[in-house]
């Protein structure tokens, strides 16, 4: 069963959100907080294509990873950090459309890690939203005992 440690995730993470430089950067904004679960939507504009007017792939990867570790945020102590350990990427249609969606969840939760998987889809007009990547990731927590171990080793 996932259960969060934190019961003032969703502010926290929105605190954290406003944080985000590079999300805003992107236009990526986060539409849906639950416990281990996050989802989101990028407005696609051309500085996310590639040719063909492709949704360039680093921009998948990077809203896959955002939406999945932003899910393992919301389980974990407030005074603890999530950073991605692994990520694996699998496309699956090239994404043309208007926007992108990106929903991320935990699937299983561990002390210091909690395994996670994402799915991207596109939206072009009105048309049913399209699975164009799925990743799976590890998201390992960083405890205020880990950061201070790593200071003094500096």
């Amino acid at each position: 069963m996932i259960q969060t440690f934190n019961p003032d995730f969703k502010q926290d993470i929105r605190e954290k959100l406003g944080r985000q430089e590079f999300m805003e950067l992107i236009g990526f904004n986060v539409t849906k907080v639950e416990v281990g679960r996050v989802e989101g939507e990028l407005i696609l504009e051309q500085k996310h294509k590639q040719h063909k007017g492709f949704a360039h792939g680093g921009v998948i990867a990077t809203l896959a990873d955002i939406v999945a570790g932003f899910a393992a945020v919301s389980l974990v102590p407030k005074d603890h950090h999530v950073v991605t350990a692994e990520i694996k990427v699998s496309y699956f249609h090239p994404g043309v459309g208007d926007r992108l969606i990106a929903k991320g969840y935990v699937i299983k939760q561990g002390r210091k890690l909690n395994f996670c998987e994402a799915e991207v889809f596109v939206v072009k007009g009105d048309a049913e939203p399209l699975l164009i990547a799925k990743a799976s990731t590890s998201m390992a927590t960083i405890t205020p005992e880990d950061i201070a171990r790593r200071m003094q080793e500096r």
